[in-house]
C-alpha cells in the first residue's frame, strides 16, 4: 500500500467527519454498559435522525406491520445495528452529495452499493447469519473510497473513475494498485476506522474487492466482494445474460453455495432494494435483470437436474 496516499487521505478535508449525533451515538453503543436512554436522549435532539428512524421503523423493508411513533420504541425494536446502519447510510449519502465529485456517476454508485448492501446481507443470512447486519453495512459502505480517491487525486484517478459506470471492468482495485498503490477497498477501510467502526466491519470492506482477494480473506470480505461481483452484473444492460448467469454459478460455487440460494435472493431482493433507496433518499432506476438472472439461474438448475445421472 503506498504509504504516500495513505499520508495524504490522512490529512486531507475530503476524509468526512461525522456529525456530532452520529459520532456520540456510536461512541455510546461501542460501550458494553451504555445506557439505552442516553441513546434515546441523543436522537431526540435531532428532529432529522428521529424522523428517519421512524421512517425506518415503519418501512416493510424490515417487516414491521404496526405504525410506531415513538422514537424508543422505534429503536427497541429495530436493534442498535440497524439504526446504526440508517445514520451512516444517511450521512454518506448527504457528504457525497455535498462532495459532487465529477466524474462520479452518483445514480451508479448508489445503485451498485445498495444493491451490495442488500445481497451482502442475503448471502450472511446462509453464511454468517451473526454478523448479517455488518455485512449489510459494509456492503452499503464497501465503495466510498472510490469517491475519497477520486476527490483526493483529481486528475490522477479521473481515468479510473471513468471504469466506474455500467460497462466498466471487474478488475477494478486491480487497476487501482498498479496506477495508484492503494485500491478504493483500502481507502474505504482508512474512512471507517476514522469512524471507529467495528474491525470486522472495516476488515470486510478492506478486502472485500473480488479481484484482489486471497485465501485468508476473512468471510465476511468474501461474501461482501461477492455480492458487490453480482450487483455490478445487476447494474448492466443483460445483453449477454448466459455470460451473467455462468459467472454468478461459478461466484455462488466460490462461496460453496447453491445457485438456487442466489435465485431466491434476487427473486425477493428488488423490493428491498427500493425501500432502502427510499429510506436514503436516493434515486435508482428499477431494472428488470432482477428477475431474468432469477430465472435463468432456476433453469440452469433444472437443466442440471434433468441431465444428471439417475442414482443406481
Amino acid at each position: 500500500m503506498d504509504n504516500i496516499v495513505i499520508d495524504l487521505l490522512k490529512r486531507t478535508t475530503a476524509m468526512p467527519s461525522m456529525p456530532q449525533v452520529a459520532v456520540r451515538f456510536l461512541e455510546i453503543v461501542q460501550q458494553p454498559d451504555f445506557d439505552f436512554h442516553e441513546v434515546v436522549e441523543i436522537f431526540s435532539t435531532d428532529p432529522g435522525s428521529t424522523s428517519d428512524i421512524l421512517r425506518l421503523a415503519n418501512s416493510p423493508l424490515f417487516g414491521v406491520t404496526r405504525q410506531i411513533t415513538s422514537l424508543q420504541h422505534a429503536l427497541i425494536l429495530l436493534g442498535l445495528k440497524r439504526v446504526r446502519s440508517l445514520v451512516l447510510g444517511r450521512y454518506i449519502v448527504d457528504s457525497i452529495d455535498r462532495k459532487n465529485v465529477a466524474g462520479l456517476d452518483t445514480a451508479y454508485y448508489w445503485r451498485r452499493s445498495i444493491n451490495t448492501a442488500i445481497l451482502s446481507a442475503r448471502l450472511a443470512e446462509f453464511l454468517d447469519n451473526r454478523h448479517r447486519d455488518e455485512a449489510f453495512i459494509a456492503g452499503l459502505l464497501a465503495d466510498m473510497g472510490i469517491v475519497i480517491l477520486a476527490e483526493v487525486l483529481h486528475e490522477k484517478y479521473h481515468p479510473i473513475l471513468e471504469r466506474y459506470r455500467p460497462g466498466g471492468p471487474t478488475n477494478l482495485a486491480t487497476m487501482e494498485m498498479e496506477q495508484i498503490g492503494i485500491h478504493h477497498g483500502q481507502a474505504s477501510a482508512l474512512v471507517l476506522e476514522h469512524w471507529q467502526l467495528p474491525e470486522i466491519v472495516c476488515e470486510a470492506v478492506r478486502w472485500h474487492p473480488w479481484d484482489i482477494q486471497e485465501n485468508q480473506a476473512p468471510l465476511l470480505a468474501q461474501l461482501v466482494g461477492a455480492a458487490d461481483r453480482i450487483a455490478q452484473h445487476l447494474c448492466e444492460k443483460p445483453e449477454n445474460l448466459d455470460t451473467i448467469t455462468m459467472d454468478c454459478v461459478s461466484i455462488m460455487a466460490e462461496l460453496n453455495l447453491e445457485p438456487s440460494v442466489l435465485a431466491q435472493a434476487l427473486a425477493d431482493s428488488q423490493e428491498h432494494i427500493r425501500e432502502l433507496a427510499a429510506l436514503l433518499r436516493v434515486e435508482i432506476i428499477d431494472s428488470g435483470i432482477y428477475n431474468l438472472i432469477a430465472d435463468r439461474l432456476r433453469n440452469t438448475l433444472i437443466e442440471a437436474g434433468a441431465q444428471a445421472p439417475s442414482p443406481a
